[in-house]
């Protein structure tokens, strides 16, 4: 499969990802008397995932995940010479993602921006957790998320099921971050919203880069030195 194509399923997979997780959080968590409330947005994001690992795991991998990609690389499954462009189509994607979801919610009369969706820290954080927890949180998070992900595609894991405990390990991050922080584990879903919502969220939008790339490149050299795949 030429790279043009694996990025082309790069770009609609994180398109999917933000548009449906992101677009729970905007337009279904807190509906009137129907809300999904912070476990239906958990399990948005995981089952984005679950859907897009069968959808176009088998042309690209399905990273649609800056920090994947650079921890794939990290734990040698990865070449460093397709990073930058799997990235620029995963960013691409998002960013396409929330000027849809922007223009769903901006046709609700009364309609007010308000965090879009946005990851973010101390003021911004909505359970108000400061700089240094919503970056240990990443962190690990992100790490722990690299890590199931290298065990499910290693080459002694059942074949064929790799989508399922990839998906649901998503939807437990977002369980455990969506009150620190908003969960990010991926700065294209982060980046996305950001550029709409602009000030606070561009400001603090280095620390949804940052952390989880951090995190899963520790995960991918970890992981790569215990387990070698076959």
């Amino acid at each position: 499969m030429s790279l043009g194509k694996r990025c082309a399923a790069e770009f609609f997979g994180t398109f999917w990802l933000v548009f449906g997780g992101c677009g729970s959080a905007v337009l279904a968590a807190a509906f009137p008397t129907l809300g999904i409330g912070f476990l239906g947005v958990a399990l948005a994001f995981g089952l984005t995932l679950l859907t897009m690992a069968y959808a176009i795991g088998h042309v690209s991998g399905c990273h649609i995940n800056p920090a994947v990609s650079v921890g794939l690389w990290a734990g040698g499954r990865f070449p460093v010479s397709e990073l930058i462009p799997y990235i620029v189509a995963q960013v691409v994607g998002g960013v396409a993602a929330s000027a849809v979801l922007y223009g769903i919610a901006s046709g609700k009369p009364g309609f007010e921006l308000g965090g879009f969706a946005c990851n973010g820290y101390a003021d911004h954080s909505p359970g108000g957790y400061s700089l240094g927890a919503c970056l240990l949180a990443e962190v690990v998070l992100t790490f722990f998320f690299l890590f199931v992900i290298l065990g499910a595609t290693h080459g002694r894991a059942p074949v064929g099921f790799a989508g399922i405990p990839i998906g649901l390990c998503l939807t437990l991050i977002h369980l455990i971050g969506i009150p620190v922080d908003n969960t990010s584990v991926n700065p294209a879903r982060s980046t996305g919203p950001a550029l709409f919502v602009q000030g606070w969220a561009l400001h603090q939008l280095w620390l949804f880069w940052v952390a989880p790339i951090i995190g899963a490149a520790v995960a991918g050299f970890v992981y790569s030195l215990l387990f070698k795949a076959d």
